[in-house]
């Protein structure tokens, strides 16, 4: 659907905030408060770069970060335009629950398609994290992770292999947090995660479906079982323009700023 903007076509001000600026609040806020919807097609940019009185290089480069922003999608084409964007998947670092979990919750139809699977020795980094010896045998499991189909996130787990036999001759397309469970008996109770900002190379876009050098967030995980025990290593790549996080914060006693 085409939107007309009628309260957020006014012409830019020109003095103080630069007008790219202007014009990228105006649209995030117009989407943040459900003016604009997923799905949405914006004016064409001659039409509303002339109703904002600015020139067409300030609109795109208003809409383009508002692309780097994830907020909207550019097509090209005859049936091409510039949409709002569907909304980001939340990470949720409040509560343990695996990517499958989080992304029904959130009313999107999960999905993994095993990109491969192998056992081989551990390196001294995994050794660490799993709290075993380096040379041990892993089994690595390593996946793609879809959102509606969508490519999300890119997913590289490590579990013992004494601890878990025969891993890998299980399916692996669906939660591994209940396979775990359900075959095993341990599933992860607690996790500490670290998140980093990181940049696609070829080989990552081309998997995600993003250009080399997009923006991707890392996040390294630790799973430990109730009895405090390391089940999972794990380094997943997601997407930054389909990824927020949401973090819940206290201050410790006698705390402040």
């Amino acid at each position: 659907m085409t939107v007309t903007l009628k309260h957020l076509l006014r012409r830019v001000d020109r003095e103080g905030v630069p007008a790219h600026t202007q014009i990228e609040e105006r649209l995030a806020e117009a989407i943040a408060g459900g003016d604009l919807r997923p799905g949405d097609r914006l004016p064409p940019e001659r039409e509303l770069a002339e109703r904002l009185g600015v020139s067409r290089m300030t609109l795109r480069h208003a809409l383009d970060a508002l692309g780097r922003r994830g907020l909207v999608v550019r097509a090209r084409g005859r049936l091409g335009g510039t949409f709002v964007a569907e909304p980001k998947i939340e990470r949720d670092l409040t509560t343990l629950a695996g990517l499958t979990q989080e992304l029904k919750r959130q009313g999107h139809r999960a999905g993994a398609r095993v990109l491969s699977a192998r056992t081989g020795p551990a390196g001294r980094r995994t050794a660490e994290a799993l709290a075993i010896e380096p040379g041990e045998r892993v089994s690595e499991i390593v996946r793609l992770r879809l959102s509606d189909g969508q490519p999300l996130a890119l997913e590289r787990s490590l579990f013992p292999a004494e601890r878990f036999p025969d891993l890998l001759q299980h399916e692996l397309d669906g939660s591994l947090y209940e396979l775990l469970e359900r075959a095993y008996g341990e599933p992860p109770v607690r996790a500490v995660e670290r998140l980093e900002p990181v940049v696609a190379d070829a080989e990552e876009g081309a998997v995600l479906g993003v250009k080399a050098g997009a923006p991707l967030l890392l996040v390294e995980r630790v799973a430990y079982s109730t009895a405090g025990v390391p089940l999972e290593y794990a380094r997943d790549l997601f997407r930054g323009d389909r990824t927020r996080v949401l973090v819940e914060s206290g201050l410790r006693a006698g705390g402040g700023s």
